[in-house]
């Protein structure tokens, strides 16, 4: 028998995450059953449960996916801020994420998740863990600019990092519910409202 390789079994776990996508923005994630996923996926349920036990799995690995990138960008900056405002980490976000929301439409699929993190005590902490790792790098970079003057001091950098975090998710529930244009400046704007210390412009 041959040996199945990594970029096959990557490419059917894709193939398995994309139809349970589908399904769920489609019908929601209680009217979607294994059998629809079974189905949307063209694949046997052994195939499907090879790779993931249940919806939950999948639920909770589309949220990671669908947070990957923004958790990438804010590790980077941590590491390596290149002078960068806090607006122009804010606004490369938010641009990952609208980018996101026309390839994939994760801003359906977060408000989806979100809505089922309310009942769903596991997956809600697998998401505070997520936004956890977010949270902290953000701390750090609010930190360096209550350093250089950017930002005030009289505020905990904490409080400062979960503030700017909260438009995330205001951001997303507007991509998916909304026309474009009615966030479309919204990159630019939190440019303005955290610009780098005059300094650093």
């Amino acid at each position: 028998m041959p040996k199945v390789t990594q970029q096959h079994m990557d490419a059917r776990r894709k193939q398995i995450l994309d139809a349970a996508r589908r399904c769920f923005l489609r019908d929601g994630f209680h009217s979607t059953s294994m059998q629809d996923l079974f189905a949307e996926a063209q694949l046997s349920a052994g195939a499907v449960y090879r790779y993931f036990t249940s919806k939950d799995e999948m639920i909770l690995a589309i949220a990671e996916e669908n947070m990957r990138d923004v958790l990438d960008i804010t590790v980077a900056v941590a590491t390596n801020r290149q002078g960068r405002s806090m607006g122009e980490v804010m606004a490369e976000l938010l641009d990952v994420i609208r980018v996101k929301a026309v390839e994939e439409d994760v801003a359906g699929l977060a408000v989806l998740v979100w809505g089922e993190a309310m009942r769903n005590r596991s997956l809600a902490h697998e998401l505070d863990q997520l936004m956890g790792g977010i949270r902290a790098n953000l701390v750090t970079l609010v930190r360096e600019h209550q350093e250089d003057g950017g930002l005030p001091t009289n505020v905990t950098a904490e409080a400062i990092a979960s503030t700017m975090l909260s438009v995330l998710p205001g951001y997303i529930l507007q991509v998916a519910l909304f026309d474009p244009a009615v966030v479309a400046e919204v990159p630019e704007a939190v440019r303005a409202l955290w610009p780098a210390p005059a300094g650093e412009r």
